[in-house]
């Protein structure tokens, strides 16, 4: 498991949204190259170990961010078994941007999940007032990406990731 703090302090109160949102994309990116780094260090110990990362809501920033950071060394290829997004609140274009898709190709060897909910609300306000374009986890992915995408749309109750899992047969 890896868990980082957000430092989104006020993110509930209406005039910090803005400024607690850009805080925690920024923190969540940071992370990702944290993380990434762990996960060398980790495979170093333990090359046959095979890693899934989950990522929920700003979890999937951290996993874009680790994604983009492995990729910058081609011995980094297929480190990461399998990617998870639940409520994923990244850009849905993002998929598609050609850097991203390569990175995505190169890090990941199986398979990229993306579990979307269009009635996710709070993605939806997020959307609604312009802060995050699309969000994957709200409108899921058209275009072309990666082979190794699939999505699912989920009906969770709220946003949480709780509600997210109990919409799942299985977990990952």
């Amino acid at each position: 498991g890896f868990s980082y703090d957000s430092n989104t302090k006020g993110a509930h109160i209406k005039k910090y949204e803005h400024r607690a949102l850009r805080a925690g994309q920024v923190i969540a990116k940071k992370n990702g190259r944290n993380l990434a780094q762990f996960i060398l260090d980790f495979k170093q110990i333990s090359p046959k170990t095979k890693i899934r990362l989950v990522g929920h809501s700003l979890g999937s920033q951290v996993i874009a961010s680790t994604i983009e950071t492995l990729s910058s060394s081609k011995t980094n290829k297929n480190t990461i078994e399998s990617v998870h997004f639940f409520g994923a609140s990244i850009p849905s274009d993002l998929l598609g941007n050609n850097k991203f898709r390569k990175f995505f190709d190169m890090i990941v060897n199986k398979k990229i999940i993306n579990f979307f909910a269009p009635t996710d609300e709070v993605l939806h306000y997020a959307h609604k007032i312009g802060e995050i374009n699309s969000p994957l986890g709200l409108c899921g992915f058209k275009g072309k990406t990666t082979t190794k995408f699939s999505q699912l749309k989920v009906n969770p109750t709220n946003h949480r990731f709780k509600s997210y899992a109990e919409t799942l047969k299985s977990f990952p």
